[in-house]
């Protein structure tokens, strides 16, 4: 029996560095001296990209089947509002990703944040009906998503300190001499 090719991660590997490649690596000084080039950080533009884009018709689903009061009146309006948010979290991660920008750091960090908000609070207002559903979703999407949100954050800090440190000696050796001495 012969392997479904888009069952094996190689065919989707390739498909995300030819759109990584399309977008170039921020203009920023430290990208001159170190571009973090691992294989998650590269599939993670993509990965975000297709997130974000997936969370669209989520948003509009949201508001339209959730009731309208759930305890307090506007409750789909408070969701899918929240939706937008993680929107914009997960674009921007995307964004950041693509263009292995510093920002990478903030734009992980806060779209992680949004995904556990978003678990928690998935979890604890779901009906016991709906209860297995948000735990599934939990578990199986958004914990490890955030989780991933987290490793890049940490893995972009590691990065933006070694540009740092292989900057410094750079921009010693640029400074004016100290007339004071």
């Amino acid at each position: 029996m012969v392997p479904d090719p888009w069952l094996t991660p190689t065919p989707w590997i390739k498909a995300a560095d030819k759109l990584d490649e399309l977008v170039p690596p921020a203009d920023e000084l430290g990208n001159e001296v170190l571009v973090d080039n691992q294989p998650l950080v590269r599939l993670a533009g993509p990965i975000f990209a297709l997130c974000s884009l997936v969370l669209i018709p989520w948003t509009v689903f949201v508001a339209i089947a959730l009731p309208s009061r759930q305890l307090s009146p506007h409750y789909d309006l408070a969701w899918a509002g929240f939706d937008v948010m993680l929107f914009i979290a997960l674009a921007t991660t995307a964004y950041f990703a693509f263009r292995r920008s510093r920002h990478l750091i903030r734009a992980s960090t806060a779209a992680a944040t949004l995904l556990m908000v978003d678990a928690w609070f998935d979890v604890l207002t779901s009906g016991s009906r709906d209860r297995v559903m948000a735990i599934a979703f939990a578990v199986v999407i958004e914990l490890p998503l955030s989780a991933l949100c987290w490793w890049l954050s940490q893995q972009t800090q590691e990065i933006d300190d070694k540009r740092l440190a292989l900057l410094v000696p750079r921009v010693r050796r640029r400074s004016p001499p100290d007339s004071s001495a």
